[in-house]
């Protein structure tokens, strides 16, 4: 390793420095954890931006953040860990500023059953998580025989009244976006893509018939430079038409406004014992082997416990049936990633119903994680002092041992083992 400062090797005869100035290993891993938060933050951040908000305070935190992993102006690691846990605060606040965008715009979501088949006709898939894109792709396309399908993050666009108003809205089509390079070989419309959540192509398949736009791109495909969506809705009705084949319902739109109409209901079911645990399990999902962990918990979570989700990682069990506790369904779909602001929401009001801490409450996050947003999401839920996170599947590569083993005395972080370990160390609490 390099110490930068004394420009020799770090630890080496000429380092003396090293500890101070250097760039020591959990010094970089606290830098480089602060720049994938930052990344989830300037996703966020875009979106926003996007529909006309944007925050003051979280403009200069990424410059102030910024100026510290590129300028060797710091090396105390109890600095750096701080600046890592403001950064929670400042995603927290983004994702508050993404919300309110989308609901000032498109309304509160509400809980919605959404058709995972298809209809006959010319069709196209959108995914990402752009909603404004997806919102002016549906007043374009509206009375011209096109029918819109989401996937992946688009699906809670569905419980958005402003978006479900849209009778052509047709459905969500797949899964998870790791998923795209099969499922988009096998849907034969056209395609658009809002968000770099993107894969490249398998040569010679579905390239000349992908759509990106705004800052998403992928060689070869056309990129639309405005939200005038002529060339891809002209695209769409020159394709094959899809086949008429319904599909499984499932539910989505539980926006924590949605949630906490139900709260005194919820409260009066879990102090009649009715319920007696809450799951959060969701996050990034991925294609490496130990993702089967989140299908299996979710599976083995007992019948009177309520399992929350949101982001890409409920398409690992979403299709499930999990039934319903006295009209309150055993699967809650929150949204996509960056509602994870509805679950603190929901989290914080339960506290306040219970006159307990959100640590004292009857709720396990288990959360899989992959990429930048994940990322931002978890120094978010440190910041707030959530303790007892299960994450995984495997530990964050860029998160030195030193480092993990103050995030786990801290914060009590745990690492996923097994669903049945890990359940019964959860519910003998």
């Amino acid at each position: 390793m390099f110490c930068y400062q004394c420009e020799q090797t770090a630890g080496g005869s000429g380092c003396t420095k090293l500890g101070v100035c250097g760039k020591n290993e959990d010094i970089q891993s606290l830098q480089d954890t602060l720049l994938y938060g930052l990344k989830g933050i300037a996703a966020y951040a875009y979106h926003a931006r996007e529909l006309g908000a944007h925050d003051e305070e979280v403009d200069a935190f990424m410059h102030e953040a910024l100026f510290k992993t590129v300028t060797n102006v710091s090396f105390d690691l109890n600095q750096y860990l701080e600046l890592v846990l403001k950064c929670g605060g400042i995603n927290l606040k983004t994702m508050e500023m993404l919300d309110k965008a989308h609901t000032q715009r498109f309304g509160n979501p509400v809980p919605t059953e959404v058709e995972t088949g298809t209809k006959a006709g010319p069709g196209i898939l959108v995914t990402g998580h752009d909603l404004l894109d997806l919102y002016e792709l549906l007043k374009q396309t509206e009375g011209s025989g096109v029918n819109i399908y989401t996937h992946s993050e688009m699906l809670p666009a569905h419980g958005y009244p402003e978006l479900k108003k849209f009778k052509h809205l047709a459905g969500n089509y797949g899964g998870a976006w790791q998923e795209q390079k099969k499922e988009f070989n096998a849907f034969s419309g056209a395609l658009l893509a809002t968000t770099n959540c993107v894969l490249i192509p398998p040569e010679n398949s579905y390239l000349d018939r992908l759509f990106t736009i705004g800052i998403t791109g992928v060689a070869g495909a056309t990129h639309l430079n405005s939200r005038d969506f002529k060339t891809l809705i002209t695209k769409a009705k020159s394709l094959p038409g899809l086949l008429e084949a319904p599909g499984k319902k499932i539910l989505t739109g539980f926006h924590h406004t949605a949630i906490l109409g139900l709260a005194d209901k919820i409260v009066g079911l879990v102090k009649a014992g009715k319920i007696k645990h809450f799951f959060l399990i969701g996050g990034c999902d991925g294609a490496k082997p130990g993702r089967n962990y989140y299908t299996e918990f979710a599976e083995r979570v007992p019948k009177d416990c309520i399992i929350l989700t949101l982001a890409c990682g409920k398409y690992r069990f979403n299709k499930l049936e999990f039934g319903e506790i006295e009209g309150i369904p055993r699967l809650i779909d929150l949204g996509q990633c960056n509602n994870t602001c509805s679950a603190i929401a929901v989290a914080v009001a339960l506290a306040k119903e219970f006159n307990c801490t959100v640590n004292e409450l009857p709720l396990t996050l288990v959360l899989s994680w992959f990429e930048q947003k994940a990322v931002a999401i978890l120094l978010t839920l440190l910041y707030l002092n959530v303790k007892g996170i299960y994450i995984g599947p495997t530990p964050p590569a860029f998160v030195s041992k030193n480092v993990f083993a103050v995030l786990q005395e801290k914060f009590d972080l745990r690492l996923i083992s097994t669903p049945d370990e890990d359940l019964k160390k959860i519910l003998k609490k």
